[in-house]
């Protein structure tokens, strides 16, 4: 017979259980490479995020050579930083809201809150999925911008400060996103996220530095978009830190995470 359990000459066996949450860090690692699976099987998401940035680049640089509109330089050089701020947008507000806001009409979110994951590390994983799925946006729209031509001028800091914006605009349009998506029904997130989206791109100041538009540039320099914008056309063209508008980065991703991790719903 078995010795009685805890009893002398009981055998302790390597896989009895151990119930308990993984820790916080594991989670946050195991949730962002499943949103990064989810993210690179959704063609729909893709789309938003390569083919409108790269279709706003070759369009815009083709538009502006043949239609003689003047820049502050060359159309590619001037192009190129806008267009890999609104890579980041579009994947971290728009493809994120609208997708999370299904994954809680689906109740998928409503089975993660049944889970040991809090809501800051349903943020984190949704993050770095999003900071993932932007390395191949990077790598796709440089290799099309070196095709047309374009010459980076920012000198060596020039990538650690594109970096550096890249992740504050990452975290600042990703809790907006979130922010959206939890509180909001998935149809009324997929209707909002696409208008905000579409109105940035327009009016925002992300593609054109803010002194193409006149007198609102100075008013823009506060939206998210036009921080992110600067920021990379600091960094990119000059080589500068643009400290102004990595503060307004900073504040909007702190004001985003702090209301979704309090009023995010589950379902």
């Amino acid at each position: 017979m078995t010795p009685a359990s805890g009893g002398p000459g009981a055998v302790t066996s390597p896989f009895s259980p151990a119930p308990g949450a993984a820790p916080y860090l594991r989670q946050v690692r195991a949730q962002a490479r499943m949103e990064t699976r989810l993210m690179l099987r959704n063609g729909e998401q893709l789309l938003v995020a390569l083919v409108i940035p790269i279709l706003a680049l070759v369009g815009g640089v083709v538009g502006a050579e043949r239609g003689g509109i003047e820049l502050d330089g060359r159309a590619v050089d001037v192009l190129t930083p806008g267009v890999l701020a609104l890579a980041v947008m579009s994947t971290a507000f728009t493809s994120l809201a609208i997708a999370t806001g299904f994954e809680r009409r689906y109740g998928l979110i409503k089975r993660l809150g049944a889970s040991p994951l809090p809501r800051s590390g349903l943020l984190l994983g949704k993050i770095g999925a999003v900071l993932t799925v932007q390395v191949v946006q990077a790598v796709v729209l440089v290799a099309v911008a070196l095709a047309l031509g374009w010459s980076p001028s920012g000198g060596w800091v020039a990538l650690p400060l594109a970096l550096l914006a890249a992740v504050l605009g990452t975290a600042a349009f990703a809790s907006l996103g979130l922010l959206l998506a939890g509180t909001l029904r998935a149809e009324a997130t997929l209707a909002i996220a696409n208008l905000v989206y579409l109105l940035l791109l327009v009016g925002g100041a992300v593609l054109l530095p803010r002194s193409s538009y006149g007198g609102v540039g100075e008013l823009l320099a506060v939206l998210p978009s036009a921080a992110l914008g600067d920021a990379f056309r600091a960094a990119l063209v000059d080589g500068s830190l643009a400290a102004g508008p990595l503060l307004v980065l900073v504040v909007w991703a702190l004001l985003g995470a702090t209301a979704a991790t309090r009023l995010f719903r589950w379902e």
